[in-house]
């Protein structure tokens, strides 16, 4: 297993491109299957989740040719016939069960296992198949699997999402566009992966109504046809990355490729830091301020706060002169990077969906380890402004979510080395 051996309190300087989008990548690919020609997807990330999802589509007989060297995926729905995602694969990656709303929508029946992915917090799949039922598609389930199935031609009707989710509204748009005659999604989330989606089926062929709001209205069509278009930038590596140039008094970074818009209040609350800011069409230039600032946050739906930052940005309020707390009302417990943190010399305290933290704390390397991605970057963060040297283990997490990351850090500044554990 591998780890990262990092060298900590140099400065970062130097430009990052952001590459595309895995969360924004995913429901593409599903939705690739919906079509019936080949689509092509450009500005895909190379990361272990893309890859894990390629096989999960390979099971059923689509054909996926991952162009990496052009970060371009092309998938072939003409042979599909085995309409299952097994345990194997889908207890890898939570974003696998698209393949439910995929395959029932498609072809009319689908058995696709239960998923994992990351090993926190409950993010059960109940609103997914309450809304498949409410849709008309038959649910059951056997032995960890949900087995769907669904007549030609699917009377619709409508569906709230309460609390909206981001996994929920994408399934039942795969699931809807060729099945349902009118289904009708309240209270749909509205994040750039969701927009995306639906322009991308709009394109394809599809009959959407709302996109961008909180009610979106799908009219079923006969069929789509296969598009070429390109992926989302990742606008959560783009905060990690704003987040890192804010926290050394001497960094100042460039980030090309991005889209600011996808931030939504982000930068805003970056500014009040007291970290300089500024936006150039597909760039982002950050300065660290010499004091940081302690500023409260609270993680909601977007365009609120994102949950997946929120571990980063409470790692640099340790740096910050004063007390701040990062609150979290999308996942209440999602503060399994607090302890390791601790042990580098944090000064956090964790109740219930709140954590208060206390800077600025020196912080002094040791051995750490984090059960899920965004826990692991934050470490990743930590060490780079620590005292000495610091271990961070179980990166394997990190290569689901941040393509080359040790590469894009050490070549502005940063000191870290990937070796055996």
């Amino acid at each position: 297993m591998d780890k990262f051996i990092i060298k900590g309190g140099t400065p970062l300087t130097g430009t990052i491109p952001i590459s595309g989008s895995k969360n924004a990548a995913l429901p593409l690919m599903a939705a690739a299957l919906l079509g019936n020609s080949e689509t092509t997807i450009t500005n895909v990330p190379r990361l272990k989740d893309i890859y894990t999802f390629n096989n999960v589509i390979r099971v059923s007989g689509a054909r996926v040719d991952f162009l990496e060297d052009q970060n371009t995926l092309k998938i072939d729905p003409a042979n599909v016939s085995h309409l299952e995602a097994p345990y194997d694969l889908v207890r890898k990656m939570r974003a696998s069960f698209y393949m439910l709303g995929a395959l029932v929508g498609r072809y009319g029946k689908a058995k696709v296992s239960l998923p994992g992915g990351c090993a926190w917090g409950p993010r059960p799949v109940d609103l997914h198949l309450k809304g498949m039922k409410e849709m008309g598609i038959n649910i059951s389930l056997e032995k960890g699997y949900v087995i769907a199935s669904a007549d030609k031609q699917l009377k619709g009707g409508s569906f709230t999402l309460e609390p909206s989710s981001v996994g929920a509204t994408i399934n039942l748009l795969l699931a809807s566009v060729l099945r349902a005659e009118k289904f009708v999604i309240n209270n749909a989330a509205k994040e750039p992966d969701v927009v995306q989606l639906c322009n991308f089926l709009v394109q394809m062929g599809a009959d959407i109504e709302g996109i961008g709001s909180r009610q979106l209205t799908i009219r079923g069509v006969d069929s789509l046809s296969g598009i070429t278009a390109s992926n989302d930038p990742d606008r959560i590596e783009l905060g990690t990355f704003m987040i890192a140039g804010a926290m050394h008094p001497d960094s100042e970074l460039t980030l090309t490729g991005c889209n600011p818009e996808h931030l939504g209040n982000f930068p805003g609350l970056l500014r009040r830091t007291g970290t300089q800011v500024d936006i150039d069409e597909d760039a982002i230039h950050i300065k660290a301020p010499e004091t940081i600032k302690p500023v409260s946050i609270t993680a909601e739906v977007y365009p609120g706060f994102p949950t997946d930052l929120q571990a980063q940005w409470a790692t640099m309020m340790t740096q910050a002169d004063g007390t701040s707390s990062v609150t979290d009302n999308v996942y209440y417990d999602r503060f399994s990077y607090v302890p390791e943190l601790v042990r580098l010399g944090a000064d956090m305290d964790v109740e219930k969906n709140t954590v208060v933290i206390s800077g600025k704390t020196a912080l002094t390397g040791a051995s750490v380890m984090s059960t899920d991605l965004r826990a692991s970057v934050s470490l990743v963060l930590a060490a780079m402004i620590a005292e000495n040297t610091t271990e961070v283990l179980r990166i394997y997490h990190l290569d689901r979510g941040y393509e080359s990351l040790e590469n894009k850090l050490n070549a502005i500044g940063a000191q870290l080395k990937r070796t055996q554990d």
